[in-house]
């Protein structure tokens, strides 16, 4: 599909510091007066993706590989240092009045409401740097405050909100406008389960209301296998995969596994696969993903099995084996 037609178009994208270095030591400090050395350090290596609108990314990665300079990028706090960057149409370095109206940037470990003040301050601040009309902002502030269920936490200072309820807080602002772009920077991060389903609930039920594009880093797999159709991955600031997340089980795992119930559950598996775990009588077996029919049939004939599943392994150690490995050709 042509850039014209994407919500977020990525060609090329580069993005390389220069750091200054020096051996420790009070003559290399006189040394790099006169001469100093630099290196460079490519945070993001020569990426390409397109997003359509209504889609809902995850771009995973390990800490380190790119994501959020990436996220910096596409939201005009980074000017790239080569390729090209368009969201809804505009440059986002230029930071335009009718781009940023459109986007919003939500980073799970940055404070954007005022800490002192109750959160309705800081909407109707919000209100005014967006100008956003009054009837549209009592209508989505209201609708946010009966979804997130903050109707008894938004007359409280900031301060005085736990993190789960300050990162509620922290979407209902970023969203008063209504933007059709999101960039979602580990937005549940440090969140207990309960408060991590509610915010992706959240994020899904925007999505649906919406139709606004949404690009998502996180570390938690539940939040990506939750929202994510399509996944991005990046390491060492290059893109790895870019396609289904079921694709990227089938692409990188060379394993399933078998759960295994059994009357004796101290029966010795491991003639059938490496053991994985033991729970009571129920074993937990990793075998080749092309022994799988194999050693399925050899335990259902030899052994008093009670009940048999096969599944692809966690996506969280599919997601570690991507990263083990280099960029394919």
């Amino acid at each position: 599909m042509s850039s014209t037609a994407s919500a977020i178009h990525v060609s090329n994208l580069r993005k390389t510091y220069r750091v200054p270095e020096r051996e420790p030591g009070l003559k290399a400090a006189l040394r790099s007066l006169l001469r100093r050395k630099h290196r460079e350090i490519k945070a993001v290596d020569g990426i390409s993706f397109d997003v359509q609108p209504g889609e809902v990314v995850g771009f995973l990665g390990p800490n380190g590989a790119g994501k959020t300079t990436t996220l910096k990028m596409l939201s005009g706090l980074l000017y790239p240092t080569d390729g090209e960057v368009r969201v809804l149409g505009h440059v986002p370095s230029r930071r335009e009045k009718a781009f940023l109206r459109q986007i919003t940037l939500v980073m799970g470990n940055r404070n954007q409401l005022v800490w002192d003040l109750p959160a309705l301050d800081s909407f109707e601040l919000n209100r005014a740097v967006y100008n956003i009309p009054h009837a549209s902002f009592v209508r989505a502030r209201d609708d946010f405050i009966d979804l997130l269920e903050l109707k008894d936490l938004v007359r409280k200072p900031v301060r005085n909100l736990s993190l789960g309820e300050r990162m509620k807080m922290e979407f209902a602002g970023a969203l008063l406008h209504r933007p059709q772009v999101l960039f979602l920077d580990e937005p549940t991060i440090g969140l207990d389960v309960t408060m991590q389903r509610r915010l992706r609930n959240f994020v899904a039920e925007y999505n649906r209301r919406t139709g606004a594009t949404v690009l998502l880093t996180s570390h938690y797999m539940a939040d990506v296998e939750a929202l994510c159709k399509r996944v991005l991955v990046i390491h060492h600031g290059q893109l790895l995969y870019d396609g289904a997340l079921s694709g990227l089980v089938e692409r990188f795992s060379a394993f399933k596994t078998i759960g295994v119930t059994l009357e004796d559950g101290s029966a010795d598996l491991s003639a059938f696969g490496e053991v994985m775990q033991r729970d009571g009588g129920r074993v937990t077996l990793r075998v080749p993903k092309a022994d799988t029919s194999r050693v399925t049939a050899q335990l259902l004939s030899r052994l008093p099995v009670d009940d048999l599943t096969v599944e692809d392994p966690p996506i969280e150690d599919v997601i570690e084996r991507v990263f083990a490995q280099e960029k394919p050709q």
